[in-house]
């Protein structure tokens, strides 16, 4: 039996979805309602669709697609979504396929298809009315068909956009067959979807794995481990605010962060 990691001489197309699916989550603190209408406004700046557009057109040439067709929308009153057809590009006789399991590139809501696949980037800025919390997430799927992988895209997507917090799933679908008729469920090796990030995330973030390796199902969380209040200020630095203040705005912040990463609501105690 060949391992599915093996090289495969396949009889004909390869059958096989691959899907990696993310959310990325950046956190800060705006006083007054003046500066989270600013932080609203700052990220539908940063990142509308025009510049979703250009990361995505990033993904596509660093997973090896050619676009077809752009669509995109920015929203009222925030938030952008971006859809790109693809086409898989025509693999050269010279050229090395490479799925080893190791980082991507790094960079110096978008959906786009690769055939009979896709790509999808969907934006939710979102303000607390009263505790000053902003927040931003990015709401990401590569799905891809054919040879090529949606996970060298990891590390140029986490660069590309301000992540306190991320969890990420890939998933392989369907089977494939080689010349023999054997059907594969997947076609690389993969022990964790940390093994596709660079040294530096891997040291920014504390990470949690949830793996199924029996289903191809594999399930990472990320949260940023150091916390510089100044970073997570908006409108004001820090010096804007008493130290009793910088407590509690730091308070607020850490527990936002880990309420988010759990995936549930934490009590605060003494409230």
């Amino acid at each position: 039996m060949v391992k599915p990691f093996d090289k495969l001489k396949l009889h004909g197309f390869n059958n096989l979805t691959k899907s990696l699916s993310f959310c990325i989550y950046d956190i800060c603190y705006a006083k007054s309602e003046q500066h989270r209408k600013e932080y609203i406004e700052y990220i539908d700046e940063q990142y509308n669709a025009d510049r979703l557009t250009d990361i995505l057109r990033e993904v596509c040439d660093i997973i090896g697609a050619n676009v077809l067709n752009v669509a995109r929308q920015d929203y009222d009153p925030q938030g952008a979504s971006v859809t790109i057809l693809v086409s898989e590009e025509p693999i050269e006789e010279q050229r090395e396929i490479d799925n080893e399991e190791k980082p991507g590139p790094l960079p110096e809501s978008i959906v786009s298809h690769l055939d009979k696949s896709h790509i999808c980037v969907h934006t939710y800025p979102e303000i607390h009315p009263h505790e000053g919390i902003c927040t931003f997430r990015a709401d990401i799927e590569v799905s891809t068909c054919g040879i090529i992988s949606p996970l060298k895209a990891l590390n140029f997507l986490i660069h590309s956009l301000e992540s306190d917090v991320v969890t990420i799933d890939y998933r392989v679908r369907g089977f494939t067959r080689d010349i023999d008729g054997v059907k594969h469920y997947i076609d690389h090796e993969i022990n964790s979807i940390q093994n596709f990030m660079d040294e530096d995330t891997q040291n920014a973030y504390q990470m949690i794995d949830v793996n199924v390796f029996q289903e191809n199902i594999f399930h990472t969380k990320m949260v940023r481990k150091e916390f510089e209040l100044d970073e997570y200020l908006f409108g004001i630095g820090k010096d804007g605010y008493s130290e009793q203040e910088q407590k509690d705005i730091t308070d607020t912040l850490t527990h936002e962060i880990q309420e988010i990463f759990y995936g549930r609501n934490i009590p605060v105690i003494g409230k």
